[in-house]
């Protein structure tokens, strides 16, 4: 089954959501693209170092620290991210893009870490240095969209996933989360003309179902997902929310 496209999952609720494209990784988060093992980081090096140092002890005194850089404070931030400690993690993010303002990476998280925080202003700037570092990817308009609605922009947000669409129309992650978003607000009509588009029928119904879920419809809910059933006796996911909401 498909599922939900978002960009920083860890940040919204949303996550809770179904939608399209299971088990994919995110492909929005460019540290997710580099492959284990190919290259060399920054600590790698360092920690190499180290060892290279206690094994051969007289050439410690000479030894100087590496300079610090971009990939470095990113890694770092990417520590203190994990560990739930933002304005760190924000600050090495900073002090990453110092070094290399066109930095994707920190980019990308600090503008994470901004709307995590609910620095929606920091946060809209940040994802707008990412749109040019990406050439304006339809996937870096999701996440300023995402930005401008948990904000409550939504306004901005429903421009900037248009704007989106029109750069890629076959891309997913902007018209799922744009349909999605029309669904919390109402729009059903309009989120199942977006939904439709990337989902099956049977999914369709099961999005919609998980929306009303969310926001404490369960009679909505429970009916959206009996529809998808109806649909798709084979779409797992439906059954086991069915099951599963009281």
């Amino acid at each position: 089954m498909k599922r939900l496209h978002l960009v920083f999952s860890l940040i919204f609720c949303l996550a809770l959501l179904g939608g399209c494209n299971k088990n994919k990784k995110d492909p929005n988060d460019p540290s997710a693209s580099s492959k284990s093992g190919k290259h060399k980081t920054d600590q790698d090096k360092l920690n190499a170092a180290q060892r290279d140092a206690k094994q051969n002890p007289d050439k410690f005194e000479t030894m100087s620290e590496p300079p610090l850089t971009a990939d470095t404070r990113f890694a770092a931030g990417q520590l203190a991210e994990y560990q739930g400690d933002l304005n760190r993690a924000a600050s090495q993010f900073i002090e990453a893009l110092k070094i290399d303002p066109n930095h994707r990476n920190s980019l990308f998280h600090l503008g994470a870490v901004y709307t995590q925080m609910g620095r929606y202003g920091d946060a809209v700037t940040m994802w707008q240095r990412y749109m040019k570092v990406t050439n304006y990817s339809p996937a870096s308009y999701n996440n300023l969209a995402l930005c401008y609605e948990q904000a409550g922009k939504l306004d901005e947000a429903e421009k900037t996933y248009r704007a989106g669409i029109a750069k890629d129309p076959a891309d997913t992650s902007c018209r799922l989360n744009y349909g999605l978003m029309l669904g919390r607000h109402g729009r059903i009509d309009d989120a199942t003309a977006q939904l439709q588009t990337v989902c099956s029928p049977a999914e369709v119904q099961y999005n919609l179902g998980s929306v009303f879920e969310q926001q404490g419809n369960k009679e909505e809910a429970r009916r959206r997902y009996q529809r998808a059933l109806e649909l798709d006796p084979k779409l797992v996911d439906a059954r086991s929310r069915l099951a599963t909401l009281k």
